[in-house]
């Protein structure tokens, strides 16, 4: 049952055509955004990695990642289908872990592709400018960045499942990506225990406090807190 469940889940989000939409612009968006951080340091003269230019590139993708997570059970909840899928499984916590299992998978596919197209285009546009190249530093980064938006994306997913609606989801996500963690880390040091920021330490390795093995942890905690509001709305009240 719980296979026939995600399965389901992944059905109906290969029916969605935003879906589609959402995880190739995902991969153009970092395409593009590489390949322009690649031209502008070689006409800058400013030396840099191919890494680095992968990495410069996660704040652009991390956009349309959001947008994956929140579609899978926001766009059921601005239809009203969400009525029509308990009808078809009544399970609650059943249908939630399908929901969360098809994100994650759907989430996990675009963090990938998207730093595996930005790796490839950053690695061919290194050769073909002027760009002075410097030694990758800890490529590793590179798995940490998909590990990021990862859970970017199922941070995302658990706010939707929580708020029951997909614009409010999707603004109270990018009001905290572009609004409330920049501004925060400008205003005080405190800004490190948002959720973004912890995770970021996944590839970025820039935090005083905390590390690549700790910031991970703060962000599953917030990912876990607001999952367990979500799985209890979810379960407890009416659709």
């Amino acid at each position: 049952m719980a296979a026939r469940a995600v399965a389901a889940e992944l059905d109906k989000l290969r029916t969605l055509p935003v879906v589609a939409f959402t995880l190739i612009g995902t991969v153009v968006t970092a395409v593009v955004i590489a390949a322009a951080l690649a031209a502008s340091g070689a006409a800058a003269g400013a030396p840099s990695s191919v890494v680095e230019l992968v990495l410069a590139a996660v704040p652009f993708v991390q956009v349309g990642i959001i947008l994956l997570g929140v579609l899978p059970a926001g766009h059921e909840y601005d239809g009203r289908q969400i009525a029509t899928t308990l009808v078809a499984l009544p399970d609650r916590a059943r249908s939630l872990a399908g929901k969360t299992t098809a994100a994650a998978a759907v989430v996990g596919v675009g963090a990938a592709l998207s730093i595996g197209a930005a790796f490839a285009t950053a690695a061919i546009a290194t050769h073909v400018t002027d760009l002075t190249l410097t030694a990758d530093r800890a490529p590793w980064r590179l798995t940490g960045a998909i590990a990021y938006l990862a859970v970017i994306g199922l941070l995302a997913h658990a706010v939707a499942v929580a708020v029951r609606h997909l614009v409010p989801a999707l603004v109270a996500m990018l009001s905290l990506m572009v609004i409330i963690s920049p501004v925060a880390a400008g205003l005080t040091e405190h800004a490190r225990w948002l959720p973004d920021r912890a995770a970021s330490q996944l590839y970025a390795d820039t935090d005083a406090v905390l590390t690549a093995a700790t910031g991970p942890l703060v962000a599953l905690a917030w990912l876990a807190a607001i999952g367990t509001v979500g799985a209890l709305r979810f379960i407890r009240l009416d659709p």
